[in-house]
């Protein structure tokens, strides 16, 4: 006989969560592997850029692999949450310095679409790591 996580009375990962843990630890993993360009967007009244950087790409890796894991679900989308609250200033500086570059109108138009992308996000975690849950 073999159990599985149905039968155990674990919530099993969806598709959703994975992709959520993928995207959260590859993001995290480039903040880690190449810091520089998330440096860049840091905002100038920030202390710390790098460090900063590096902490949010611990944290995003440990975000993605708490969603994957029924006992620190919820917790871990909270924490992605609030890190997706936390680095909006950054997506913010990245669009005024597009702006001060003379960037393309296009890239400018990207840059200003992905602003309202991160509360998609935030309600993306939310529906699939914590109300899920409940």
């Amino acid at each position: 006989m073999t159990l599985d996580a149905a039968a155990l009375g674990t919530p099993r990962v969806t598709t959703s969560l994975a992709l959520i843990a993928l995207l959260f630890a590859t993001s995290g993993v480039m903040h880690l592997v190449k810091p520089q360009p998330f440096v860049s967007i840091m905002p100038p009244w920030l202390p710390g850029a790098l460090a900063l950087v590096l902490i949010s790409g611990v944290l995003e890796i440990a975000g993605a692999a708490g969603i994957l894991l029924p006992s620190t679900r919820v917790v871990a989308g909270w924490g992605l949450i609030a890190l997706l609250l936390a680095v909006f200033p950054a997506n913010v500086q990245m669009l005024l310095n597009a702006r001060a570059a003379h960037a393309s109108a296009t890239w400018t138009a990207l840059l200003v679409a992905r602003l309202p992308l991160q509360v998609l996000l935030i309600i993306w975690v939310y529906r699939s790591a914590i109300r899920s849950a409940a």
